[in-house]
Formats: C-alpha cells, structure tokens, sequence
C-alpha cells in the first residue's frame, strides 16, 4: 500500500471524530492552510508524467523520505544550480 492511501480503520477513525463532534474554538486556533515556504507566495505548475517518470520519482522519494513536491523541488534546485 502507497503512504497516501486511505485505509478503512483510518476512514472509520475520521468518523468516529466526526460524529463524536469536534472543538470548533480549538479548530479555528490551528490555523489557516500549510505553512509558507518564504515570504514570497507559491505558485502551483501543472506537469504531465508517464507511468514511468511517476515510479522513478515515487522512488527517489521514498528512499531520501521526502514527498514527491520536495523531490521535485529538489531535481530543480540541483538542475538551475
């Protein structure tokens, strides 16, 4: 199983939290979105890959243990270098 699968004891985890009710206050503390990256904001770029390139780069990423946006950002860093 991929890390980004959804396992069904994960699903009925989420629902159990759900129906059990949340803490609104301590849910509008958390915060807004992903923490930046800089003080300049990001911009999302669409890229098509073949099966391949998408295992080349699951595998790159897995084995450094880094998403595969950070592997990508790291293949760029190293290539504009």
């Amino acid at each position: 199983m991929r890390e980004d699968e959804v396992t069904d004891e994960q699903i009925e985890k989420w629902v159990d939290e759900a129906e059990a009710g949340y803490d609104v206050e301590a849910l509008k503390r958390r915060g807004r979105g992903r923490p930046g990256r800089g003080a300049e904001p990001m911009q999302v770029v669409a890229v098509r890959l073949t099966a391949d390139e998408i295992a080349a780069l699951d595998a790159v990423a897995e084995r450094e243990h880094l998403t595969r946006s950070e592997a990508i950002r790291r293949a760029l860093a190293h290539y504009a270098a």
